[in-house]
């Protein structure tokens, strides 16, 4: 029987190969990653709206073809998925919110549902209100 070669200053890592796709095992893993993968398209939106008022700043022409560039199937493709992981994003977030924040009245701790559901109703009318300017003519 042979021994195992060690060298003096590296010895070998007791580590357990762990696959690239881990976080695939479990669903709370799943979401987790898809939550952090989101923040790009928040990114892609934030940059989307910057070339967006630039165009606008440049001139009514830049804007037109700025607009019809954006009617590109890849680009309305793009978006919606980008819609998509945001909202999932939001509503993941609205449902772990509970659970980092810790609020009193009084000396009374706020129940983990009226947080969540305070998150919720915030939304919806910061977006009835986002609506209503874009669309009131």
């Amino acid at each position: 029987m042979t021994q195992p070669t060690y060298t003096e200053h590296h010895p070998r890592w007791l580590r357990q190969r762990i696959s690239t796709y881990w976080w695939l095992g479990k669903w709370a893993y799943t979401k987790f990653i898809l939550r952090e993968l989101s923040s790009l398209s928040v990114a892609w939106f934030v940059g989307y709206l910057l070339v967006m008022v630039r165009r606008i700043g440049e001139s009514e022409a830049s804007y037109r073809a700025f607009l019809e560039r954006a009617t590109h199937p890849v680009l309305l493709t793009l978006d919606v998925i980008a819609f998509l992981f945001i909202v999932f994003h939001a509503l993941t977030w609205f449902a772990v919110a509970p659970q980092a924040i810790v609020a009193h009245v009084g000396k009374k701790r706020v129940a983990p549902a009226v947080i969540a559901v305070s998150h919720y109703a915030a939304w919806i009318v910061v977006s009835a209100l986002v609506a209503w300017l874009l669309l009131r003519r």
